[in-house]
């Protein structure tokens, strides 16, 4: 197999995304009377708080890694500009904890919008099905974003609907780096 560009970046996305993933799963089994109607945020203060943002700070810096090698092979000029977007907000999420406020709110929003925006356009950059899937999974994503602003949690407090929107992006990177690293034909 040849490790081309997309190769690469497909295995960084996908990498990234396992990474954040665990880093939320363990962080939750650690974090002692954590709930999951808790925003995710409250993992990267106290006990677990080295563990998790250095998980979400990878995750953005694998981002914006794979966005560049995308770039680099030709893929969509809009496409890649979102993607580095979330990975930078991604990255700054783990660096500036809810603690400091606004930085760490902004950081959250444009990743929540980026992300969601960028599996959207990913039509545009993936095959049929995964592109109707992908599509799909943002506007999963832009629901549960007008859900959470809106305060309407249907019973799953503020983290468990901040999760509609993060888990979501992250099957949407583990599912887009699986494609990426696929065998061209």
């Amino acid at each position: 197999m040849k490790f081309t560009r997309k190769v690469i970046a497909g295995m960084l996305i996908f990498i990234g995304a396992s990474m954040s993933l665990m880093g939320i799963v363990i962080a939750e089994a650690l974090s002692f009377g954590y709930h999951v109607s808790q925003v995710i945020s409250d993992l990267g203060v106290g006990q677990t708080a080295v563990f998790f943002n250095l998980s979400i700070i990878m995750f953005g810096s694998l981002f914006v890694a794979a966005a560049y090698l995308l770039r680099k092979a030709g893929t969509d000029t809009w496409f890649c500009a979102l993607m580095a977007l979330t990975g930078v907000a991604q990255a700054c999420v783990g660096i500036f904890p809810e603690t400091l406020g606004l930085p760490h709110q902004a950081a959250a929003a444009i990743v929540f919008i980026s992300g969601c925006s960028m599996a959207i356009l990913s039509f545009r950059v993936f095959p049929v099905p995964w592109a109707w899937i992908s599509a799909a999974l943002g506007v999963i994503i832009l629901a549960a974003i007008i859900l959470l602003v809106t305060e309407f949690y249907f019973g799953l407090g503020k983290g468990g609907m901040e999760r509609i929107i993060v888990y979501p992006l992250i099957l949407w990177a583990l599912g887009s780096g699986a494609m990426l690293m696929a065998p061209e034909k």
